[in-house]
């Protein structure tokens, strides 16, 4: 690496965690988009206590666990749209170059598994709520597609999947 493209790297960072510290609760992705990086960029950035990282090979053995945490919010994020579905992570196995979803539940479609680079283990403040996710991130820095987990009635996190979800992150993280 240049001594030039560490100073734009490191220049990046700075707007990053600025972008972040003025609204710490805000969309990601809009400080992705604000300061021209990746979501990997922008999760990287975040304090070390809100972000864990797991290697992308762990893709099929995340995904498994998920199955078993009951009702999530899935969502995938473009530039064009948000798109969320609740449901229960149905299985999935491996066949013709993706990663096919089976099952009832309104989840399902084919994944590009071998793109998947890094799994991020989010815990933060969302909008002033605390927020939990797995995010799985492909190998250009954007993210595939997010599991959240659920919320009660009085939109409270439920207690059996933020244990399950610290458990995860405690198996996984790199």
């Amino acid at each position: 690496m240049t001594v030039l493209s560490l100073s734009i790297a490191e220049e990046q960072t700075r707007r990053v965690k600025e972008a972040i510290a003025a609204r710490p609760d805000g969309v990601l992705e809009s400080v992705a988009e604000t300061c021209g990086v990746t979501m990997r960029t922008v999760l990287e950035a975040l304090p070390k206590e809100q972000v864990a990282f797991a290697p992308g090979d762990g893709f099929e053995d995340v995904w498994s666990h998920l199955t078993t945490f009951g009702p999530i919010v899935f969502i995938v994020h473009s530039a064009d749209g948000v798109f969320e579905t609740k449901g229960t992570l149905p299985p999935g196995s491996s066949g013709r170059g993706y990663f096919n979803v089976h099952g009832q539940s309104p989840i399902s479609g084919h994944i590009r598994a071998d793109r998947c680079k890094a799994i991020a283990f989010v815990d933060r403040l969302f909008f002033g709520r605390r927020s939990l996710s797995v995010q799985f991130l492909n190998i250009d820095g954007h993210v595939m597609f997010k599991v959240f987990m659920g919320r009660d009635e009085n939109r409270e996190l439920l207690a059996d999947q933020t244990q399950k979800f610290e458990e995860l992150r405690g198996r996984f993280i790199e």
